[in-house]
């Protein structure tokens, strides 16, 4: 009743004033407001299901470019200590300057304390270029490697069996110090590991998933 008495009113002005007006309907609840609030709801679910499709696509892609490597993680390690001799610190598979290519990179400490960058093609294993990188965690690196047993091949070699190794990193922060690795598989999301620095145990990385949780929980 009131809506058709507002719009009546509205529409008589219009006339009498010879020109346009809109009309408002309103009501007496509260149905404009519920409407608006389930636009927004609506709006929201939208957002978040686009935001799920970007990362399911994005974790197919990773997939497919950890799938489509022919060379290993621990096979591109090798490759580029012949290449550049010292410690691998990591590798990881990843775009070339943000473009379609896809290279591993891998971190070499020399025995004069430089750091090299090593790309390694992943089709055949041949080492496309490298250059000199400044690091500062140099003496880190050092006393978390000493006393290891376990290189970063080894530790990428050992996560291998929990997925396609698409890195491997050393984590020489905190006490419990050990290689990272991340592994991808088909239509999953990445997974995190701990491989231990004298014993080569992989264990799942608790720490990455408690994180997550805080992060889901903020």
């Amino acid at each position: 009743m009131k809506r058709n008495i507002v719009i009546a009113a509205v529409t008589a002005a219009a006339l009498i004033g010879g020109g346009t007006a809109t009309a408002l309907a309103t009501t007496g609840d509260d149905g404009g407001s519920a409407r608006q609030a389930a636009n927004t709801r609506l709006s929201a679910d939208d957002d978040r299901n686009d935001q799920d499709d970007r990362d399911d696509d994005s974790r197919d892609d990773d997939a497919a470019q950890a799938a489509s490597a022919d060379v290993t993680a621990s096979e591109a390690i090798a490759s580029a200590l012949k290449h550049t001799s010292g410690t691998a610190v990591s590798a990881e598979l990843d775009d070339e300057d943000d473009n379609a290519k896809v290279i591993w990179k891998v971190d070499v400490l020399s025995g004069d304390n430089t750091w090299h960058s090593v790309s390694v093609d992943p089709s055949n294993g041949r080492v496309l270029g490298s250059h000199t990188d400044d690091e500062d965690d140099t003496a880190q690196v050092r006393a978390a490697l000493k006393g290891s047993s376990v290189t970063a091949e080894e530790a990428a070699k050992a996560a291998a069996g929990k997925g396609v190794v698409t890195s491997v990193d050393l984590d020489e922060d905190g006490k419990d110090k050990s290689w990272e690795a991340e592994t991808r598989k088909s239509g999953a999301a990445e997974q995190d590991w701990k491989v231990d620095l004298k014993t080569g145990k992989v264990t799942a990385d608790r720490s990455d998933a408690q994180d997550d949780d805080s992060d889901d929980q903020d």
